[in-house]
């Protein structure tokens, strides 16, 4: 069974004069704790050296309450490693990292118990102190540690997996759930069950010597139940329930005594001092008395000059507040008698009825270990209330029993577990808010409504705080009811608290803090009902408290509703999760409400996974919902929007929901729009090819023309001249292949070089209008390079289009691009041309485009400018521009030349590869 392991010092960088490092080695309420020194660098270290080695089972830092570091790094070694030679010595190994709060919410004013649970074999452990949080008191950026505390057990212990096996298969067969509230600390004698003896908080609330003595105990106590002496061990417990009181308001008594001492008072001191040894002398001799200790026990003498004073403890709840605290003599301090009695004799003297005693406090014994507070500058409270004094103003059992319609007494173990709520609001209303009649637990809660209501506004702060927190205490367990008249009451009195009683007394937000933390997470946990009305109930209430300002400001219930979906989580509990945190995210947002995109995404992002439909279709409504708002953050927390991803059926709904929520077209209007396209350009293309054929026609005509007014010159002057009157029928071809062979029919420069091959160079190399692919090195117009990026390109499905500029764009870096918003907009096309080169917008019509690519004054991102500019060629008589590129007059773009010599062919593609 795992259990506390003792360890050493063995190095640490720095600390302040008064708070060695060496002080965690001792586990008890004076320490001081270790304190890094002032303006330090960080990151600060420890390094501390186990009794033997040891899997470690569980890590227990104890905070300062404003040197607080940010973020607490674990390293495990088996050996320490040997700076010197770091060839032969083994490192230590990383464990991971806790973050501390920053510890606003309380003010400074309470201290951070932090729990780790790990699994790792080692004998030496290494804290590193990261950066400290920055708040007034600290004034020198430090950071500081009061406590560690190591569990764990024996590395060379043996395995045991077939233990842990055999007990979940009794533990199957018996019914047993580990979940079960009616086990919550219990111990089940498991192999890793950890005991609360062992827990830091346990040393940090206990006087020294009555911690040993109760450890002893309960030693004796677990070898009775091996030897079956149940009225024994019973005995026992109860008798260590008692002392565990005993040695928390011994602790309290030593602080009072040193706060005496600090502020000079030194009859205070001797008054506090004698107290303690009046109180502890009576506990031991009642321990005598009832034959609990022997020789062996460490029963050390009240005024032994070796005793230990506790540091300031907490104040109890089962103990009620004195006026005049410093005044009250010992002997009307009464603790609880179950079996430990602390005054020889009963007090006989008249008690008043409970509803004017000042009520206590909730007793931190009824909460886990690792949710009790922690000691720290608190109000001290005064005198207790004996368990004997509480059975007498209660009244008698058996005349309660014998009154008809009355609830049944409270168990043993139900007057344990509801002590507290018994000290303040009296047996008579916890017995009906335990009653097996779920009539009686509704009329307790109804009773508590109305006394709660009642309270006058005078009533003293702690004795308010203590009625609340013993209302809490029932409201938590009636939440869990699985009547609906008793759980509708528990929803009652719970709003009746939050809006009514804590601002009517002005009690704070510390106690609208505790009643939310300690009911919502039972409320989230009936949202999962199997009942459809209480599911209902349980969420609408929850959506109700949380719009109001006393709890809107908290931003606590965000954060419950945030937190990851369990895998093995109810079907109704999930669905109504996430249709609560739709409800609430439109309500609040995400501006100061305690919900972030951040929190809300990841959330969302892991909900997409869940194993049930309507959950996955829920998580993508939600991110839907918040893209609208928070376009770019949303799209860093999903993959990119590529082929692979949209393979997924949710994420292809999701960026098609983008693209609607932007007003761009989904995936299928842009095939549609591309099927559209594709029929439209090659309607086009036919309509190009006729005119195109056309002025080819007319262009043989005009040659023909032209060859027949040169032969009947030539006839007239050389009639002498018999062969030249012969002309060969295809003549009038011959000067338009001519004239075509050296022309570039894309920028109009004319050429002796532009042979087959030159026209391959001018292409590849210097054509103006022309330039090359990055990706697949193809020759492209540069009128078309965008939608040869989008549409023709190999690399085609690593673009995407710009809703603002219209041009292509690597999809990586496509969400900057949006984001940043730095493109210029494009226009439309009817209304301006959009070069892909220098990003301008410019006159529309395919003679811009020559001006613009090839002018003085045109684009200045066309490199090939460089080159030999634009050349008018010499035409022959009556050729003009319209033959010299095609679309230039009468054609439009994306017709096709026929070129001899196999020059480039100009179609809808508009590329070119070297041949």
């Amino acid at each position: 069974m795992p259990h506390k392991i003792g360890f050493v010092v063995v190095s640490s960088s720095g600390h302040e004069d008064g708070f060695s490092a060496r002080e965690l080695m001792i586990h008890a309420p004076t320490v001081s704790g270790w304190r890094s020194p002032r303006f330090c660098q960080f990151p600060q270290e420890i390094v501390l050296q186990m009794v033997e080695r040891c899997r470690i089972r569980k890590l227990q830092l104890l905070a300062h309450q404003y040197m607080i570091p940010s973020k607490v790094e674990f390293y495990i070694s088996e050996s320490l490693p040997e700076y010197f030679t770091p060839y032969q010595a083994e490192r230590f190994r990383r464990l991971g990292y806790v973050s501390l709060c920053d510890n606003e919410k309380t003010g400074c004013k309470a201290r951070e118990l932090k729990s780790v649970y790990v699994d790792a074999v080692g004998q030496f452990l290494k804290l590193i102190f990261h950066q400290n949080h920055v708040n007034k008191y600290n004034v020198y950026n430090q950071v500081a540690l009061v406590a560690v505390n190591i569990i764990g057990d024996p590395a060379d212990f043996g395995d045991e997996s077939n233990i842990t096996s055999r007990e979940k298969l009794i533990d199957h067969y018996l019914g047993h759930n580990a979940e079960d509230p009616a086990l919550e600390g219990t111990c089940s004698g498991k192999s890793d069950y950890i005991s609360p003896l062992d827990d830091l908080a346990f040393d940090m609330y206990q006087d020294p010597e009555v911690a040993q003595i109760i450890r002893r105990l309960d030693e004796r106590k677990r070898e009775a139940v091996q030897k079956e002496r149940y009225d024994y061990a019973k005995k026992l417990k109860q008798a260590i329930a008692d002392l565990q009181k005993v040695g928390e308001r011994l602790g309290r008594y030593e602080v009072e005594k040193r706060c005496a001492v600090e502020k000079e008072d030194y009859d205070l001191a001797k008054e506090k001092k004698q107290q303690m040894e009046r109180f502890r002398s009576r506990v031991y001799e009642q321990l005598q008395l009832h034959e609990l200790v022997d020789a062996e026990l460490p029963l050390a003498c009240p005024s032994s000059p070796h005793h230990q004073p506790p540091m300031r403890s907490l104040p109890q709840p089962e103990e009620r507040v004195s006026e005049n605290r410093l005044a009250d003599p010992f002997l009307q301090e009464k603790p609880s008698s179950h079996c430990l009695d602390v005054s020889p004799q009963r007090p006989t003297v008249d008690r008043p009825p409970p509803a004017t005693d000042p009520p206590p406090k909730t007793h931190p014994d009824s909460l886990p270990y690792d949710e009790r507070p922690l000691p720290v500058t608190r109000k001290q409270l005064g005198a207790a209330v004996s368990e004997a004094e509480r059975r007498d103003v209660l009244g008698d059992e058996a005349r309660r029993a014998d009154t008809a319609g009355e609830p049944e007494p409270l168990t043993e173990k139900a007057l344990r577990e509801a002590s507290s709520a018994v000290d303040v609001l009296g047996e008579a209303l916890v017995a009906g808010a335990y009653s097996k009649t779920w009539s009686h637990r509704e009329d307790a809660l109804l009773t508590l409504h109305k006394q709660l209501t009642d309270t006058p506004v005078g009533t003293p702060k702690e004795d308010l705080k203590s009625t609340l927190r013993a209302a809490v205490f029932l409201v938590r367990r009636a939440i869990r009811d699985i009547v609906t008249p008793v759980f509708q009451a528990s929803l009652k009195l719970l709003k009746m608290i939050i809006t009514q009683y804590i601002p009517k007394h002005k009690l704070g937000r510390l106690e609208t803090a505790h009643c939310v933390e300690r009911t919502i997470p039972v409320l989230l946990t009936r949202t999962g009902d199997s009942s459809a009305r209480l599911r209902v109930m349980a969420s609408n209430f929850i959506q109700e408290i949380a719009l109001f300002k006393e709890v809107k400001s908290l931003q606590v219930i965000p954060s419950y509703l945030v937190q990851p979906l369990k895998a093995n989580s109810s079907t109704h509990l999930a669905m109504s999760q996430m249709a609560l945190l739709a409800r609430l995210l439109r309500d609040l947002g995400t501006e100061g409400a305690g919900f972030t995109v951040d929190s809300v995404m990841r959330f969302s992002v892991q909900a997409l996974e869940h194993r049930v439909r309507e959950v996955r279709e829920a998580a993508v409504g939600m991110i839907l919902d918040l893209y609208a708002q928070h376009r770019a953050l949303v799209l860093e927390y999903l993959p990119p929007d590529d082929s692979t991803t949209r393979r997924n059926v949710l994420y292809k709904t999701i960026f098609e929901g983008f693209a609607k929520i932007d007003g761009r077209p989904t995936d299928a209007e842009m095939r549609a729009q591309k099927r559209a396209a594709a029929e439209e350009a090659e309607k086009r293309k036919k309509e190009e090819i006729r005119a195109l054929q056309g002025q080819l026609a007319a262009l043989k005509e005009m040659q023909a023309e032209v060859q027949e007014k040169e032969s009947e010159a030539t006839k007239a002057k050389n009639q002498d001249t018999q062969e030249r009157k012969v002309a060969p029928p295809n003549a009038p071809e011959i000067p338009d292949n001519h004239y075509l062979d050296n022309l570039c029919i894309f920028c109009g420069e004319r050429s002796e070089s532009f042979t087959e091959e030159g026209l391959d160079l001018h292409y590849w190399k210097h054509c103006l209008m022309l330039t090359r692919c990055e990706h697949c090195r193809q020759v492209v117009e540069i009128s078309s390079l965008t939608e040869h990026l989008l549409t023709e390109c190999d690399q085609k499905d690593g673009f995407g289009r710009c809703y603002r500029c219209s041009e292509a764009v690597s999809k990586e870096e496509l969400p900057r691009h949006v984001k940043t918003r730095d493109c210029n907009p494009a226009k439309s096309e009817k209304l301006a041309n959009r070069c892909p080169l220098c990003h301008e917008n410019f006159s529309p019509g395919e003679e811009a485009w020559k001006a613009h690519l090839m002018g003085p004054a045109g684009c200045t991102m066309n490199l090939r400018r460089t080159h030999v500019l634009h050349r008018t060629p010499v035409l022959p008589p009556g050729k003009g521009p319209a033959a010299t590129r095609a679309g230039t007059s009468g054609s439009k773009v994306g017709s096709k030349i026929p070129t001899p010599k196999g020059g480039l062919s100009k179609g809808s593609s508009r590329t070119y590869t070297k041949r």
